[in-house]
């Protein structure tokens, strides 16, 4: 059974990952220092699972406590790696945080990939490596222009990163870029679980319907497009997840035609943001109290995918559509309002 190291397991993408990992043979250890996630996603990985995670509560910006987990488990045959700050916002607002902490955990951990000759390395890139687009839907090949932020440049010195480091060496790399990955897993054992305010678009909609936050805001609605706010392509969480197995497999399986291989993760349709609320509003039957606010800096017009690349080489289908991400991230954030009130009350 081949061993996985995913970085961030404690993560929204990485915890729903180590799930699909596991349903499918893996045996996964996971590093997460819990700065932007809590351990109760061991916990849901184990009650879906009923298998026992190991976390290691580690920095990767300690390169030592980095190479320690390495040294203890120098059967590590592939790594995830998720952890990284990623809100958009926020990088714009500190983009030097930004800039140390995307930019050292890469560095670090890679250096220890090269130590313990790990053959596979999977890294979470994202759609913000395009720019704003010339061209929707963007495909593998469209050109990387000027990030629109602190947290896409981070993004698109990691691919560089990889990219020089595959080139030589003995691993071989996948870059995942995803779009816009939402919802919860079907059990809604786990799901999105913001620390603060949310910075993701679906988590401000179920906070705001559920009275966390007191309304929301739609950041332009003066764009040139269908209804004047900008365009994404939104992806369930555990589509995303099932694709890093997937590439995993793609790796191990030598099928890889260079040394650092590209996908777009995204479902090929555009979704609006006021199209999102109204699906959100269609399916929980809740209102949303909502503005329409100025423009936010960092963010683009309009980016979707082409996943074709994804479909035909990874053999990646896509289950949920934005219903069921509506859907999944309402009854997730029930639950946890549910738990709350327990705790509240206990």
């Amino acid at each position: 059974m081949a061993k996985i190291l995913v970085t961030g397991g404690c993560g929204y993408i990485g915890s729903h990952t180590i799930v699909d990992l596991i349903e499918n043979g893996f045996d996964v250890i996971s590093i997460d220092d819990n700065s932007r996630s809590t351990s109760y996603a061991v916990k849901g990985i184990e009650q879906i699972t009923g298998k026992k995670i190991k976390n290691y509560l580690v920095d990767l910006k300690n390169f030592d406590d980095t190479l320690a987990v390495f040294q203890e488990n120098p059967d590590i045959t592939g790594v995830i790696h998720f952890a990284a700050y990623k809100a958009v916002g926020e990088s714009v607002e500190q983009p030097l945080m930004y800039y140390e902490n995307n930019m050292f955990s890469l560095i670090n951990l890679l250096k220890c990939v090269k130590e313990f000759r790990v053959a596979h390395f999977v890294f979470s890139s994202s759609c913000t490596v395009y720019g704003s687009p010339d061209e929707t839907p963007v495909t593998e090949d469209s050109p990387i222009k000027k990030a629109e932020s602190p947290y896409g440049a981070t993004k698109q010195m990691g691919e560089e990163i990889l990219r020089d480091f595959a080139r030589n060496g003995h691993t071989k790399a996948i870059l995942l870029r995803y779009f816009n990955p939402t919802g919860a897993h079907p059990t809604t054992i786990l799901g999105e679980l913001p620390i603060g305010k949310p910075q993701n678009l679906v988590p401000a909609i179920t906070q705001t319907a559920i009275g966390k936050l007191p309304k929301m805001m739609v950041f332009g609605a003066d764009y040139p497009t269908r209804d004047g706010s900008c365009i994404r392509d939104f992806i369930h969480v555990c589509d995303i997840a099932h694709a890093h197995t997937l590439a995993v497999e793609y790796l191990a399986t030598g099928k890889n035609k260079t040394s650092c291989d590209i996908f777009n993760l995204g479902t090929g349709n555009g979704v609006t943001v006021l199209e999102a609320i109204h699906t959100f509003e269609e399916v929980s039957g809740v209102k949303l109290n909502y503005e329409i606010g100025p423009r936010r800096p960092g963010d683009i017009m309009a980016i979707y995918a082409n996943n074709n690349h994804a479909v035909s080489e990874l053999g990646w289908q896509i289950k949920y559509g934005i219903k069921d991400m509506m859907k999944t991230a309402w009854k997730w954030e029930l639950k946890v309002k549910e738990a709350e009130n327990k705790v509240k009350n206990n």
